[in-house]
């Protein structure tokens, strides 16, 4: 009676990233310095958010403003005049609109206040990443 004895081996690339991956979110994070080029890209993003943000705030408030206004123009409450309630909800709706239609240009300005502020460091990081002026 002679007894096989076998060793069986399945390796999976894509299951050994995988779990590199897992095992990496539960290592402690050492400090690496940060390449040029991924800080040439934060600085890139940098520069756009807090315009962005100034964007979206004035469009949801001013969208909300012009909801509120045409939602005044058009249920009308109970003894309060009908005139009043349309001339109200129209201002409301006019205010709303000019505030979504300041969103853009708030986005414009601060984005490129915030590019001449940070402009020297991605100039200097450029000509060290071997960019063109």
């Amino acid at each position: 009676m002679e007894e096989k004895k076998t060793f069986e081996y399945k390796y999976s690339a894509k299951q050994q990233e995988e779990i590199d991956a897992i095992k990496q979110k539960y290592l402690p994070k050492q400090e690496q310095p940060e390449d040029k080029m991924e800080t040439l890209r934060r600085l890139d993003r940098q520069a756009e958010r807090p315009g962005m943000i100034a964007a979206l705030t004035l469009g949801v408030i001013g969208i909300l403003i012009f909801g509120s206004g045409m939602s005044l123009a058009m249920v009308l409450p109970a003894g309060v005049p009908v005139i009043l309630c349309y001339v109200m909800g129209i201002l409301l709706g006019i205010f709303g609109i000019f505030l979504m239609a300041l969103a853009y240009p708030a986005y414009k300005k601060i984005t490129k206040a915030q590019r001449e502020k940070i402009a020297p460091q991605i100039l200097k990081l450029t000509e060290e990443l071997g960019g063109k002026q």
